[in-house]
């Protein structure tokens, strides 16, 4: 409530996200000059070099959007800090905008959740994957899914999403293809630094990939922990990553999973030693140079026209 109250002045709104962006100072979006002129009526900075303009919002995830900032900042506080997500009919309810905005703003914040470092994991590190998707018991009986899930098994055309842990470290997420050993080896090696402990269950592709991995296994039939051996650990963000995807988002899009999946990482990662304000700060500071629109997220191809349900 505080921040709602603080950010509600649009220009303690702008001088927020313009501290994240520029913590050294403006510079010009177009050229790159230090020391714009700002157009304090507008709330706009114009380059005395170029002589082009450009706002808070030029070249980030809020680029062409005519939402106010503080309704902005209000779904980056919440996305960041709701710990198992929160809902586009919550957001548009909230924010007096259509369901249909508030979802694409979410998926937009979710754009600057995701980090990519390139530092690799290493030490002691925990390797699992997960299934999402529908149980069979809430498939229709008499419908053919049902029939065809009941006879494939209970991971029947579910998702697969694979994650590494280091002890005492962060974790990363991916949707893979499949579990086959020509997917798993380079999501391990593009992840892992070599000489590492690995940590994994006993599915048996682990064996046969990343030879420079030092790979022990625990055996679930017999125990979930055998020392140091064990995958505990992802198994709890994969505790909150399914609370968040069936208790709050409840049906998500395959070609959407990948997103949802970077949000959770992110805020298991700065669960700890972050307050909600530094979550905050760190989402606004990465909102640069990452764009999307609405078309590229529903996948609508130039000349087409919006027919299914996003």
């Amino acid at each position: 409530m505080d921040a709602i109250r603080h950010y509600a002045d649009p220009d303690a709104a702008l001088a927020e996200v313009a501290d994240s962006r520029w913590p050294r100072g403006v510079t010009c979006q177009h050229c790159g000059a230090e020391k714009p002129m700002f157009l304090k009526t507008r709330r706009i900075w114009k380059c005395s070099k170029c002589r082009k303009q450009f706002s808070v919002k030029t070249k980030s995830v809020f680029e062409d959007s005519p939402i106010p900032l503080d309704k902005w900042l209000a779904v980056v506080w919440m996305l960041a800090n709701c710990k198992n997500g929160i809902s586009s009919y919550e957001v548009g309810r909230d924010l007096g905008v259509t369901q249909k905005t508030a979802w694409f703003m979410l998926h937009r914040v979710r754009l600057a959740m995701i980090d990519d470092d390139g530092n690799k994991l290493s030490g002691e590190v925990e390797a699992d994957e997960t299934f999402v998707g529908g149980k069979i018991a809430h498939m229709h009986r008499k419908s053919r899914r049902f029939e065809r899930a009941k006879s494939a098994g209970t991971n029947w055309n579910k998702t697969i999403v694979m994650g590494l842990l280091q002890r005492e470290g962060n974790v990363r997420a991916a949707v893979a293809p499949s579990r086959m050993k020509h997917h798993v080896e380079p999501y391990l090696q593009g992840n892992v630094e070599a000489g590492s402990k690995l940590y994994t269950d006993e599915l048996p592709v682990y064996g046969h990939v990343a030879p420079e991995l030092k790979r022990e296994f625990v055996n679930h039939l017999e125990g979930y922990v055998n020392g140091r051996v064990h995958t505990n650990g992802l198994e709890n963000f994969w505790s909150l990553l399914k609370r968040g995807l069936k208790g709050t988002y409840v049906s998500v899009d395959p070609a959407h999973l990948q997103a949802y999946v970077d949000e959770h990482v992110f805020r298991f990662n700065n669960r700890e030693d972050a307050t909600d304000f530094d979550r905050f700060k760190l989402v606004l500071s990465q909102i640069v140079g990452r764009r999307i629109t609405y078309d590229q997220l529903i996948g609508k191809k130039e000349g087409e026209t919006e027919t299914a349900s996003t």
